[in-house]
This record gives structure tokens, sequence and C-alpha cells, in this order.
């Protein structure tokens, strides 16, 4: 059994009155900030060990997220730079044939966010997705909080939960839970359709009547919420202007498109792993975003490129540390509760507390043996771990917690799985600001907590039945 300290209990206090306020629809910034100092301060017992940890918590968390920072800052500073080409209203056209209303556009954001999600992780898919497809869904009605509800349930909740391709996710709830890596990897699969499914019907009953037609003009207004500033005039000639617009309209497609192809290949000649998942993805894509930048900045502006490609990055960081600044202290408390980081901002060495961790760890001996009981206690535990934005950090935990427990008749890799279900569907970055739902709600120029609202009834609704579903016939 963990000894908990009377910081740990603080921790949980505070973790509950974060959510809370969250619930309430208020910010929780101050919150966030006032519990990483007091807990800091007690764990540590003086005083100007809290005022330092609340510096420490912050840089952790500024130094985790800042690639999510530098995708957006890249893809939003190549948008504005085809938008003053001229380049965006004709990229879209072939792509406004298949959007023809809000409706259809709202699916066929969902169906291609998970196909590239489920191969390659949504933080690659993300920037690629939020580019080409939601300005064009948006042009013709949807509004661009239900394009992002429809990016982050097909791409954070539908695709990462289940990790089918890549099998990250239910490799680690197998090793800890003792079963094959197949058979969590199935069953995760099973109850992830369903989840998501469930939240996409949703989310979508939820936001159809507030879905325009193409002729509303609200929907300039949403398309101008995703631009980063108010360019300068453009001096070049009119007619070099319409040559390169239509060139980079062809152009930048076909180099995003590209590079999906390289990836695949990649992908299916060096296995499971290789190399362009997650992160590593996403820092390719955001050099070829620099690459087409420089192109397209050269191509309108000649002699004043060196001028305006540094205008276009600056706003693309002022605009990304605008969508993400109120993020990073509430990460900065949630990385305090996970071992991982807590050495770094409490400044020891090994032995780091597992606040979070060791709060649910302590549960255990309480959790009851009804199969219903305790496949609930799994998915909330899940949930719970998943607070800390990772998603994956708490896999081992449900995982072990699912071989342990007294399970009644439900087979431990559906355990394993449920629990899989409530960490990434919570963590991977659908119902917790601090994630990667950052970036989408960066891209699509919306606040990231009303991002996390309007996520929340059809992600829990969607867990709910996946796992009374898990219990029934799985």
């Amino acid at each position: 059994m963990v000894e908990l300290s009377i910081s740990h209990y603080v921790y949980g206090l505070f973790t509950l009155l974060i959510i809370i306020t969250m619930m309430m629809r208020k910010g929780v910034v101050l919150p966030s900030l006032l519990g990483t100092f007091l807990i800091a301060w007690l764990y540590k017992g003086s005083i100007v060990e809290g005022f330092t940890a609340i510096f420490q918590a912050n840089l952790v968390a500024a130094r985790e997220l800042f690639s999510i920072f530098l995708i957006i800052t890249f893809m939003l500073a190549i948008l504005n730079s085809l938008r003053d080409l001229g380049a965006d209203k004709h990229m879209i056209k072939p792509i406004q044939k298949i959007m023809i209303n809000g409706h259809i556009s709202f699916f066929v954001l969902a169906i291609a966010t998970y196909i590239i999600s489920l191969f390659f992780w949504p933080t690659p898919a993300v920037p690629l997705i939020c580019a080409l497809l939601v300005p064009a869904a948006i042009r013709v009605g949807l509004p661009a909080i239900t394009a992002a509800v429809a990016i982050a349930i097909a791409g954070q909740g539908m695709a990462l939960s289940s990790d089918y391709i890549v099998q990250v996710a239910p490799s680690l709830s197998a090793a800890s839970a003792g079963v094959h890596t197949t058979a969590v990897a199935e069953q995760a699969f099973i109850l992830s359709l369903i989840t998501g499914a469930v939240a996409v019907c949703l989310a979508y009953l939820f936001a159809r009547n507030k879905i325009r037609n193409a002729n509303n003009p609200i929907n300039l207004e949403d398309l101008a919420s995703m631009q980063t500033s108010q360019d300068a005039p453009i001096e070049s000639n009119k007619e070099i202007q319409t040559k390169w617009s239509k060139v980079f309209a062809v152009f930048v497609p076909l180099a995003l498109a590209a590079v999906v192809i390289y990836m695949i290949y990649e992908k299916l000649h060096s296995g499971r792993m290789s190399g362009f998942e997650g992160g590593d993805g996403a820092a390719f894509i955001g050099g070829v975003s620099v690459i087409l930048l420089l192109l397209s900045t050269l191509a309108l502006r000649k002699e004043k490129a060196l001028d305006y490609i540094t205008t276009h990055i600056t706003d693309g960081f002022v605009f990304a540390f605008k969508a993400m600044g109120p993020v990073i202290p509430i990460a900065g408390f949630f990385f305090l509760g996970s071992s991982n980081f807590a050495d770094a901002i409490l400044g020891i060495g090994e032995d780091a507390p597992a606040f979070l961790f060791d709060l649910v760890q302590s549960t255990q001996s309480y959790l009851p043996e009804n199969q219903w009981l305790v496949a609930f206690s799994i998915l909330i535990i899940g949930m719970i771990t998943g607070l800390d934005g990772s998603g994956f950090s708490g896999l081992p935990l449900t995982g072990a917690l699912s071989a342990s427990l007294p399970s009644n008749g439900v087979d431990v890799a559906t355990l394993a799985a449920i629990g899989q279900m409530g960490s990434i569907w919570t963590g991977g970055g659908a119902l917790v600001a601090w994630s990667s739902l950052v970036a989408i709600a960066g891209f699509c120029g919306i606040s990231v907590m009303e991002l996390v609202r309007k996520n929340f009834i059809p992600v829990i609704v969607g867990l709910v039945v996946a796992t009374t579903m898990a219990v029934w016939v799985l």
C-alpha cells in the first residue's frame, strides 16, 4: 500500500477543485497555480521552495508543450502566406465539390482525421486536416468549434484510444496486465469504435442546428478567426499574384500529399514504428511547411520577403502563445502529479513523488467485486490517470489493476482495454485542455476550454455505452 502524505491529499483536493471549476465553466489557472505552490511548500517544507516550484512547473510544462507551439506557428504562417497569394481560395475549390454543406463536411472531417490518425497518431494529422479541410468546411457553413469537435473526437479520441496500427497503447496495457498485446488491441479497437460512433453522432446532433448555409456572413468571421494577423496590403502585380496563386494552390496540397505518401511508404517498409508517429511526424510536416512558407513568400514578395517572412512567423508565435498561454500553468500542476516531471519541478533526484498515481493506487483495496462496478471503476481510474495530459502514462496502472482485481467473469484484456479507453480519451486530447487538444483549438481559432466543454458530454456518454457493451457482450 502506498503511504500517502498531506501533500497527496492536498493534491487530490486541488484536482477535484479544478474539475469542479471546469464543470462550472470558469477559468482554472488560479487554482492550478495556487495548488502547485501549496503542494510544493508542504512537500519540501519550505515556502521558498514553493515559490520556486511555481516557476519550475511552468517551465517544465512549456518545454514539454513547445513542439505544439512550433507546429501551430509554422502551419499558420504558411496559411497566411497562401492567403496573401490568394492560393487558399483555389485550394479549396476541388474539396468544395465533396464538402457541399456543413453537415457533410462534419463527417468528412471526422473520417479523414480518423484514417490519418490511425496510422500516424493525431499529432501530425491535425496540421494537415486543419490546413486543408477546415477552411473548406467553414466556408460551407460548419462552425469552427464544430469542426474542432469532429477532429478531436475522431483523432485524439477514436483513433488514438485504440492505437490499433502502431499498438504502443495496447502494448503498455497488455504488459502490465500479463496478457497478449493482440487481445487488448482487438478489444480496444471495438470499444474505440463504439465510443467514437456514439460521441460523433451526439456531437453532430448537438451542433446540427448551428450549422449554417454557405452564404451566411458568419462563415467569413469564423475564417477570420483562423487568421493570425491583418496582413499588409499586397503590392505585387496582380497578374503575377494570380499566376502564383494557381501554382501554389496545386503545389502545396501535392507537397503535403507527398508527405503523407512518404510516411505511409516508410510505415509499410519499416514496421509498425516507422519513426514518423507522433512528434516525429509533426516535426517532418513542420519542416516541410517552413520550406513552403519560404517559397510562397519569395514568389509574391521577392525583395521584401526578408521582412514579410519574419512577420508571418512572428504573428504565428503570437497566435500560438495566445492560444496556449493559459494551458501551461494547468499542465504544470498535473505534471507535478507525475513522477516523470515532479523531480524537475521539485528539484529532487530519484524517488520523486507521483501524487496523482499514488492517490489512484491507494484506492485499489476499496474497489468492489461486482463486474459492473469493477469495469466502471477501471474506467474512472483510467480517466483520472489521463488528467496528466498524456493518456499513455496511466496505462501500466490500469493494466496492472485489471489483472489484480476480482473481475467476476470480465476478461482481463477487456478490463485493460476499458482502462485504456478512459485514460486516452481523457488525456490523449479529448477531455483535458492541457494536452494536444490545444493544437486543434489553436488551428481553428477557438477557445480550448470551450472545445473541452463541447466534447465532454458526447465523450462521456460514449465511454459509458462502450463500457456497458464490454460487460454485456465482450
